[in-house]
């Protein structure tokens, strides 16, 4: 019957005899402790530093004349669909959030801005203007380039609440993390409004094409709202640099580095230094 009251009796005089054993090695314990936090801290100190430059920014729908455009398209539904009039709505959104951190806007930005020696600034000679390796095999590609820019330089994020969304990049150089967010934003934009003008030029050429061939008055005017609308895409797409992507903070070049972070790694260091401290106080070698 008393042995509940036993076994709390037993892990009560457990715990006094290790909070004891800490304490009779008290100094052991603090000596582990600062010295793995004072080495954390100095590897902070030493580790390359990395900036984070980050521009918020609202997809654009693009629905003015949405409502007419869409009672069109379904008036003529088959004719719309030959032509490849769509009708605009919330998939321009997702669009340009998908060409913000796509491979093909990335890769051709890398490529025209020469990015490739300052990503791999490891594996470039700077002083002979060339790569430190000539084995093909070892120079990094465009493709490389890419995936590390992926991986490690830019995050893309989309709050569906609020609408908007989030480039960061993160980079040792502030200035060049702050370019890269706005000019991606802005090659973005300049992406899709020369895709919406070179769909819409073709889209009113084959409609022409269509008008021509017949004399229904009905079918006619359908044609030709159709292409008035295809003319108000090309003319707002012409007329609006932040055609895709509305800026509302660019990126600016930050002051203080994101990362390392000072206090969380000399405070991650004295976690680490007491825990193995702990583990030398009980498991290692015994001492009077």
């Amino acid at each position: 019957m008393n042995q509940p009251a036993n076994i709390a009796e037993e892990d009560e005089i457990s715990l006094s005899d290790a909070v004891s054993t800490l304490w009779h090695r008290k100094w052991l314990v603090i000596g582990v402790s600062l010295g793995f936090a004072t080495a954390a801290a100095i590897v902070s100190l030493v580790v390359p530093k990395s900036y984070l430059a980050i521009s918020i920014v609202a997809p654009v729908s693009n629905t003015e004349g949405g409502g007419a455009m869409g009672g069109l398209a379904s008036q003529f539904g088959g004719l719309a669909s030959l032509a490849g009039v769509a009708i605009p709505g919330d998939s321009k959104k997702f669009e340009a959030i998908a060409v913000l951190q796509s491979e093909l806007v990335t890769e051709k930005y890398i490529q025209e801005n020469n990015l490739l020696p300052i990503i791999f600034h490891g594996k470039w000679d700077s002083d002979r203007n060339q790569w430190k390796s000539t084995d093909p095999k070892k120079i990094p590609t465009l493709w490389e380039a890419n995936d590390y820019f992926k991986k490690h330089i830019r995050v893309v994020s989309n709050d569906t609440k609020t609408g908007l969304a989030t480039i960061s990049i993160s980079w040792g150089d502030p200035k060049l993390a702050a370019k890269w967010a706005n000019d991606l934003v802005k090659r973005t934009n300049e992406y899709l409004r020369a895709k919406v003008i070179r769909e819409s030029e073709a889209n009113m050429a084959y409609l022409n094409e269509q008008a021509l061939k017949t004399n229904e008055v009905v079918i006619r005017q359908g044609i030709f709202n159709l292409i008035q609308s295809e003319i108000n895409k090309v003319m707002l797409a012409k007329g609006n640099e932040e055609f895709a992507l509305k800026v509302i903070d660019p990126a600016v070049a930050p002051e203080k580095p994101y990362s390392p972070q000072k206090v969380a790694w000399t405070l991650f260091g004295l976690f680490g230094g007491l825990i193995v401290s702990t583990v030398i106080v009980f498991y290692g070698p015994k001492h009077p």
